[in-house]
């Protein structure tokens, strides 16, 4: 195949979705919080910060385009907001960063009973959809992203008679949002994914062991979460699922290949795409992707938001020619392996570095597919 970027999503370059926030806006979030200024002035800065984001991607030619997550204080937060039932507690796991260090951090907990209270990512996708002429793409967070963080039997201490109970309700707040989106307009969903991708590694399977879990009998009812969360999606949406092994200040929560869980990811989930980290080692070699059904594609995440240092084309290209060995190359895109920007505080990159690896992600998509 030799045409150069498809007519569908997800595309031969793509980014996954968070992008830093520019210093006025992060200073329009501090004097919000603050009460400095009312919630019209923010609202009106957060719009002009999208305005130009949107420019940015536009002019560096990506043909979907997101809001940057601007609206939100991490990429889960809106969720909990607009969801009856669900509060923010410390988790059970800890970010790491090269030194050897652990970080603490909080994460969506089950507190009651779950329901939709409004709508979640509506407002970010109408106003993106007024503001560009590209594919307008929505991120939301996982549904397990809503589970696994806590220890078990929390669903019970919130009232649900068992985990099953729970997701059956976390399904219809899922398939209510995704109606509302497709009412809108919206033709590209991305759900943003963490916990699949922490149950292939092996120290972090022991301690899911060790708190009474099963990690292979997690790993089917996520699938089958996720499936009962995109029954009766719309068949002119495309839905990608990210996986991503923690990405917060540039430190991670976990490693390991997708040998774990390949088989059942790519056959089982009922998803056009998957969005896969490759930035590092920790995400283990190109093998499983040999998994990946043929009328499934694979965005490779290898370029990374993690660090300053800007990769080499040629490298980049040689790891796509070898991803290419195990699923055709024609299946194949490739972005970086994350968001820049997964909370308002953003990852040790500046905004130069930002643009020029989201131009080398384009100038990569170009030399492999023309």
């Amino acid at each position: 195949m030799t045409a150069s970027f498809r007519t569908n999503p997800p595309f031969r370059a793509e980014h996954v979705g968070s992008l830093l926030r520019p210093d006025f806006l992060r200073q329009a979030y501090r004097d919000f919080s603050a009460g400095r200024i009312d919630a019209g002035s923010f609202r009106g800065e957060q719009e002009r910060a999208i305005r130009e984001v949107v420019a940015l991607q536009e002019a560096l030619g990506f043909a979907a385009v997101n809001d940057g997550e601007f609206r939100r204080v991490s990429y889960w937060a809106h969720f909990v907001e607009a969801t009856d039932g669900l509060e923010v507690a410390r988790s059970r796991f800890d970010f790491h960063d090269g030194a050897g260090g652990a970080v603490h951090f909080l994460a969506p907990k089950i507190a009651g009973r779950v329901k939709r209270s409004r709508s979640i990512a509506g407002d970010e996708f109408d106003f993106l959809r007024r503001v560009t002429q590209a594919t307008p793409k929505i991120t939301m967070p996982s549904p397990p992203t809503m589970h696994f963080w806590g220890k078990p039997g929390a669903a019970r201490a919130a009232g649900y008679a068992d985990d099953d109970e729970y997701f059956s309700d976390l399904a219809r707040v899922y398939r209510e949002e995704i109606a509302d989106l497709a009412g809108r307009g919206a033709t590209y969903l991305q759900l943003d994914e963490v916990p699949l991708a922490m149950l292939c590694d092996g120290a972090l399977r022991e301690k899911v062991k060790a708190d009474g879990e099963h990690p292979d009998a997690l790993v089917d009812s996520y699938v089958a979460l996720f499936n009962a969360c995109l029954a009766g999606r719309p068949e002119n949406m495309t839905v990608a699922l990210h996986l991503c092994r923690g990405n917060f200040k540039g430190q991670w929560l976990s490693e390991g290949g997708y040998g774990a869980i390949a088989e059942k990811m790519f056959n089982e989930i009922d998803v056009d795409a998957f969005f896969l980290e490759y930035d590092t080692p920790r995400a283990g070699d190109f093998a499983p992707l040999a998994a990946v059904p043929e009328h499934k594609s694979v965005v490779l995440g290898l370029v990374s938001t993690k660090t300053d240092r800007m990769e080499d084309m040629d490298a980049l290209a040689r790891r796509i020619d070898a991803a290419a060995r195990h699923i055709p190359l024609e299946r194949l895109a490739v972005s970086p392996q994350c968001g820049f920007a997964s909370t308002v505080a953003g990852n040790p990159v500046t905004a130069d570095t930002q643009k020029a690896k989201l131009a080398l992600v384009q100038e990569v998509a170009r030399r492999v597919w023309g």
